[in-house]
């Protein structure tokens, strides 16, 4: 920072130098040498420019002046007719001027515009005369105005695209909450539907069948252990960006559940009173984590709600490994449901959100025979082609 602001001062003390040099260095130069010149030294106050630009402004301002007035033939030139040069130094002001109004806040804009317009229109008056006086006049007012409008046209640009990166985090926020809301329903729903039916067959069973009341406590503790392992996983991935060296002491993470777990997910349904039939067709090969993860928690929601809703014994789970899609079936015999959901809280909602964020999608609805039936389908990326050399 401090090397920043010494290259800062040396630009601004190298512009008034040359700004010098210009004035008393150079007095038979033309008055439009004189000008050019001062317009292109104005870009050694870059530095100062984006640290102060006030002073940046005060700088331009005092130099194009030094020029115009220091110049040897402005008291002569001034009264002969034709165009004076050495005005085209006041280009470097506005150019500064553009900048203060796109960066600077409307106060300071105002400020800067009403002290710049005043300078130039007072030396262009005094060194100015006749037609002179009214075409420079005009061509300051015209570039001063086309800086400014240049100068807001900037200013709306960066509010706009402020506005855009706010409106990105927001929506990136909300579609992360989205995505926490279906990870801790999918797991908890399932896990606490187990756990309550569980618990009420323990407590019929408890003085007359008391193996069986073991079964379900045990069953109770292992579902109890899983939704705990799931919910630390969830709350540690979400302080992932706060992770320092203690993360390394910690125990290792279980990795996220996929379609491998299904049987393991049948199992706990099983327990629960509904029997589970897994059928797998096509060829099974490892799928994208998100598509994984994805296709378990529809089976595990859809399995849920038969265990809550269906009121039968048994249902039937279909995996389907196509060539460009993964299909996935979840099929019950029991007293069916509405087509939306909208009786069982979330799930079928979670579902469709996952679904439909892989560009897939989501049938769900009562058979005609009777049940009910979720189907998804959920494109799968094209294989990578691995090229065989040639011999």
């Amino acid at each position: 920072m401090t090397r920043t602001k010494a290259v800062a001062w040396a630009g601004g003390a190298s512009y008034l130098l040359m700004v010098g040099l210009l004035v008393g260095g150079a007095p038979r130069a033309s008055d439009t040498v004189h000008g050019v010149g001062a317009l292109l030294a104005v870009s050694l106050l870059v530095g100062v420019l984006r640290r102060m630009p006030l002073l940046a402004l005060a700088l331009a301002l005092f130099g194009s002046t030094a020029v115009v007035v220091g110049t040897p033939s402005s008291l002569h030139a001034s009264l002969a007719a034709g165009y004076q040069g050495q005005f085209l130094s006041y280009l470097a002001v506005d150019v500064v001027l553009g900048f203060i109004v796109a960066t600077r806040a409307r106060g300071a804009s105002i400020v800067a515009v009403s002290v710049s317009f005043t300078v130039q229109l007072l030396v262009i008056g005094v060194f100015a005369r006749g037609d002179n006086l009214t075409v420079n006049g005009v061509i300051a007012l015209l570039a001063m105005s086309g800086s400014c409008i240049a100068g807001l046209l900037g200013r709306e640009r960066r509010e706009h695209a402020v506005a855009l990166r706010a409106q990105e985090v927001a929506e990136a926020v909300t579609a992360e909450r989205l995505r926490i809301a279906r990870e801790l329903h999918d797991m908890v729903a399932h896990s606490i539907g187990i756990i309550a039916i569980q618990a009420g067959v323990g407590s019929r069973v408890i003085q007359t069948q008391p193996a069986e009341a073991r079964e379900a406590l045990r069953a109770i503790e292992a579902t109890s252990r899983e939704a705990l392992s799931g919910l630390r996983r969830t709350l540690v991935s979400l302080r992932q960006a706060e992770r320092d060296v203690t993360a390394s002491k910690q125990s290792p993470l279980a990795p996220a559940p996929g379609l491998a777990d299904l049987e393991r997910l049948a199992a706990t349904t099983t327990d629960a009173g509904v029997r589970v039939e897994v059928h797998r067709s096509g060829k099974q090969r490892p799928l994208p984590a998100d598509i994984d993860l994805s296709a378990y928690r529809i089976v595990q929601e859809a399995l849920t709600n038969v265990v809550r809703h269906a009121g039968t014994g048994s249902c039937r789970v279909a995996i389907g490994y196509g060539d460009e899609e993964l299909s996935v079936e979840v099929v019950d015999e029991g007293r069916g449901a509405t087509g939306d959901g909208s009786t069982h809280g979330f799930g079928l909602v979670g579902m469709r959100e996952r679904v439909g964020l892989l560009g897939g999608h989501l049938s769900t609805g009562p058979r005609p025979e009777g049940g009910f039936r979720v189907a998804a389908r959920l494109p799968l990326p094209a294989p990578v082609a691995v090229p065989v050399e040639a011999r």
